[in-house]
């Protein structure tokens, strides 16, 4: 019988280990992405240049791993400030109830029912768009589900005849928050977080696109996309191709780590 435990660790190493080279090695490549040659333009894929060269003469490899090394950082960096935030409101409205728990939920609701690239485009613009803009847009955004799935846990952990007993023998909230809650939470909430990665990133590279993400200037994989939609209809398709078929890669490779996860951190598999 295989052991699904095992191979699903070897599967997740494998792939962190490819994501982490892909951001490496494209902010190895930023300033190389932006070089123009305009003796070599309009180049298709070949041995030299496998995604080929654009209108200006630059190596759209290059620029690709450049754009999927930026992309996953703002995916990384607003998947941990939503994760965090979903966490803080998750349990602040299970444990306070009340009030607390009304408020939070209707904040919860209000989120949810706005389209999220209608959200993120008009945080964007209030932050100023750039990097931060959209890292703001996305991070505050991504949230009300986690936070609905924590919450969820919470109510029924406080449910149970331990909790209780431990509250009427004078267990202070944040001792039974910090040495029982924290710990059981921890699976799903690594889950969720990871899970958060392909949201963010592709919900980066479709504001960009649109034009009120990351500024022009930066080879975004939002900005390589949208310059190249001019370029299609004369044939240029590998201009388009190459970046748009990576950036499925990466998001299915982060939806397969958050899947791998879940079953490492399952208890139902530890016999597997």
């Amino acid at each position: 019988m295989k052991n699904r435990r095992k191979n699903a660790l070897i599967l997740l190493f494998f792939a962190c280990l490819l994501l982490l080279a892909i951001t490496l090695a494209g902010g190895a490549l930023s300033e190389t992405a932006s070089e123009t040659n305009f003796a070599h333009k309009n180049l298709s894929p070949c041995p030299a240049y496998p995604f080929g060269i654009d209108w200006m003469g630059r190596d759209m490899l290059a620029r690709t791993l450049a754009g999927l090394s930026l992309s996953i950082r703002v995916g990384g960096l607003t998947a941990c400030v939503s994760a965090a935030i979903a966490l803080a409101l998750g349990t602040a409205c299970a444990l306070s109830g009340g009030w607390v728990d009304d408020l939070i939920s209707w904040l919860i609701d209000l989120v949810m029912g706005v389209p999220h690239i209608l959200l993120i485009i008009l945080i964007s613009l209030a932050c100023g768009q750039g990097f931060w803009g959209v890292t703001a847009g996305v991070a505050l955004t991504h949230w009300p589900s986690l936070a609905r799935l924590v919450r969820g846990e919470v109510i029924q952990l406080c449910a149970a005849p331990w909790f209780r007993m431990s509250r009427r023998l004078g267990v202070s909230r944040g001792q039974l928050l910090r040495d029982h809650l924290l710990p059981h939470l921890l699976p799903q909430f690594l889950t969720g977080l990871i899970l958060q990665f392909p949201h963010a990133i592709l919900h980066e590279a479709s504001v960009t696109f649109l034009g009120f993400g990351l500024p022009p200037e930066k080879p975004a994989i939002g900005v390589i996309l949208e310059e190249s939609m001019a370029y299609l209809t004369t044939g240029r398709w590998w201009l388009a191709l190459f970046p748009g078929l990576t950036l499925v890669a990466v998001v299915a490779l982060f939806a397969l780590m958050g899947e791998r996860l879940r079953l490492l951190l399952a208890p139902a598999s530890a016999q597997d």
